[in-house]
């Protein structure tokens, strides 16, 4: 970061919204850190960090643009434990509540980045689409940039506190899709065992 300065910064940030597992709550820091020590101007850090973040937004906008609607529900129909009609209530939520979830998307982990893909299946108008991304980037990269502006050598203090909070939401993502795991196959295996029980009644009404 320090060679290659701000522009280094924002290729990270982008490739964080492409690589989730690329964690922002250490590369924003480390990018205050290095303004700090004279690498790069605050400003220039908190500027090419959100050019990165929008840059890799769009990518993956673009990608869900591209896949569309019908690829997705027929992605959806080939997955173990996923409906076409799962899709659609997605989709009618997004239609409800998309402006608000890629705005606030933007300061949760792992959904900062999967939130664009349903907003190009949406076709969200792309301007509107850019102008929240940007403006919950340039909010939750300038939080992270000057704390360890601030902190100066002791930034990872800031990645200890933000590493339990990234924990605390992948573990609540995790328990709410094993919560929807066990609830499809349960229903699932009810009705197999209906279809099992109406089998058997109608061989006994058929037997002489």
């Amino acid at each position: 970061m320090e060679k290659l300065g701000g522009p280094g910064a924002g290729l990270a940030i982008a490739l964080e919204n492409l690589f989730p597992p690329l964690p922002s709550e250490v590369i924003l820091p480390l990018a205050g850190f290095t303004a700090s020590q004279g690498g790069m101007s605050l400003f220039a850090a908190v500027v090419w960090t959100t050019a990165g973040s929008v840059v890799g937004a769009l990518a993956l906008y673009l990608l869900g643009a591209l896949l569309g609607r019908d690829r997705l529900i027929a992605v959806a129909a080939r997955l173990p434990l996923v409906k076409a009609a799962d899709v659609e209530r997605t989709e009618a939520w997004f239609l409800r509540h998309g402006t608000k979830a890629v705005f606030f998307g933007r300061f949760v982990p792992v959904f900062r980045s999967l939130i664009s893909i349903p907003a190009g299946v949406e076709r969200m108008r792309l301007p509107v689409f850019l102008a929240l991304t940007a403006t919950g980037s340039l909010i939750w990269n300038t939080a992270f940039i000057t704390a360890g502006y601030a902190l100066g050598a002791r930034w990872h203090e800031v990645t200890d506190v933000v590493g339990l909070y990234s924990k605390v939401i992948l573990v609540v993502v995790g328990v709410a899709g094993l919560a929807f795991a066990g609830i499809r196959l349960s229903r699932s295996g009810r009705r197999r065992q209906g279809r099992q029980q109406r089998q058997q009644q109608g061989q006994r009404q058929g037997a002489p």
